[in-house]
């Protein structure tokens, strides 16, 4: 699949105030500054299109974007940040469960993991908490490019090694980097696939 055009619809600071359920609309989620802006532009080939920052916690709300007119890519808020207030927090988690749990044009979310990081105890509980959910997802272990090759496949391989105590099915998993587009053609892919099947 080829990207034609991305643009920056809207940001939401709850499911009901999305835009209209009528596009197959994808998500990606991760924790605090795991790439999830650098994903979204590498993935998209438009460097400006979600805000990047050095500081975690950026991302607050819903934050839509239209791509090739026909689908959305959703930035959500990354979890495990503790710098915010408890009320804060409780209302992002909120926000962000009514929204995986209601949305329904939903089609995935992509979880997204820091490759260089051992399994971390947040990232599996979240993803225990999207199977609870029934939601469907992709795992992306991200910033490939900054450890060398064999700690990246280790710490992927000990991750999905966790995730077997718990789970009977293991979810696709994709290695990425966003400075070499390192796994773009298979998110696009995987996207492209979903999206002809989508039904309004």
């Amino acid at each position: 699949m080829e990207i034609q055009s991305s643009e920056y619809v809207i940001s939401s600071p709850d499911y009901e105030k999305c835009p209209k359920p009528d596009k197959p609309e994808y998500a990606f989620i991760g924790r605090s500054n795991v790439g999830k802006s650098s994903l979204i532009n590498m993935i998209t080939n438009n460097q400006k299109l979600a805000k990047t920052s050095s500081s975690p916690g950026k991302t607050q709300m819903i934050n839509h974007f239209l791509i090739n007119k026909s689908f959305y890519i959703v930035d959500l808020p990354g979890y495990g940040f503790a710098k915010r207030s408890l009320t804060d927090r409780r209302r992002w988690q909120q926000m962000i469960e009514n929204y995986l749990r209601k949305r329904t044009n939903l089609l995935n979310v992509f979880l997204l993991i820091d490759g260089r990081l051992e399994p971390q105890k947040n990232d599996l509980d979240f993803v225990n908490q999207l199977g609870k959910w029934e939601v469907p997802f992709v795992l992306v272990f991200t910033k490939a490019d900054k450890e060398n090759q064999r700690t990246v496949a280790a710490n992927v391989k000990a991750f999905i090694d966790a995730m077997r105590e718990e789970w009977e099915f293991l979810p696709a998993h994709v290695v990425s980097s966003a400075l070499k587009k390192q796994g773009r053609e298979k998110i696009l892919s995987m996207i492209g696939s979903w999206n002809e099947r989508f039904l309004p």
